[in-house]
């Protein structure tokens, strides 16, 4: 009887130990899955910054496939599209994101960004105020930039001077806003103003930390590349600096 009793609580034991040893494989396959889209993340990202578009979509798509509701997943998948010039896709993408958290600022500001990039100006310009109405954006400049200058390229001067100075308000040190406030001003013929402005510019920009025959060779050599917006971009700049 009592070795009947022994390998009853035997058999309980062994059960519960197999119970548990199931209930903590199916706790760790998720955290596995988990990890090993961080991984392939990580180096999406890191393949992104060397340049290596090819391969940063390769880590990304994989990345995509084990997290399909990582909204930083989504968001630089999107970003590798819109370096490829699939702005369809990478639209689709910064939406997936926003839907996911619809206060992801960084995914609003890059499907303003997408667009830009297809001129739909309305679009870009609400993509950008949607960046800007959460209070715990880290970067905001980034977006009051790329309002003003989305302003800018529908002649609205004003509000587009308005964007670059919150830019500027909240970083300082940052060039672009600088860039286009010249723009904004040589439109208004406040031609003082635009050439203060793109001095200013190339003084914090690191690219020429005040050297503006380097600016002026720099931006010579661009415009040979340079088509639509940004060809007339380069030439008022090569206009202002000699004010």
């Amino acid at each position: 009887m009592k070795n009947k009793n022994l390998s009853a609580v035997f058999c309980v034991l062994s059960y519960c130990c197999l119970l548990l040893a199931l209930l903590v494989s199916c706790a760790t396959a998720p955290q596995e899955k988990q990890n090993e889209a961080e991984f392939h993340y990580k180096m999406g990202i890191s393949y992104l910054n060397e340049g290596n578009i090819q391969i940063a979509f390769v880590e990304l798509q994989q990345a995509y496939q084990l997290a399909p509701d990582n909204k930083e997943i989504i968001n630089t998948l999107g970003l590798v599209y819109l370096r490829l010039d699939d702005i369809e896709k990478a639209i689709n993408m910064f939406l997936r994101a926003v839907s996911i958290d619809p206060q992801y600022s960084d995914a609003y500001n890059n499907l303003g960004a997408a667009y830009s990039k297809r001129r739909q100006w309305t679009e870009a310009i609400d993509a950008f105020k949607r960046a800007l109405s959460n209070p715990l954006y880290i970067t905001p400049e980034t977006a009051f930039y790329n309002l003003g200058m989305s302003y800018y390229r529908i002649g609205q001067y004003e509000p587009a001077i308005n964007a670059f100075k919150d830019a500027i308000k909240r970083s300082p040190l940052f060039p672009l806003p600088y860039y286009g406030l010249a723009l904004a001003y040589n439109r208004q013929s406040r031609y003082g103003d635009a050439a203060a402005a793109i001095t200013r510019a190339i003084e914090i920009d690191p690219a020429y930390k005040g050297d503006r025959k380097r600016f002026i060779e720099d931006t010579k050599q661009r415009l040979t590349f340079a088509r639509d917006e940004e060809e007339n971009d380069l030439r008022d700049y090569l206009e202002i600096i000699r004010y």
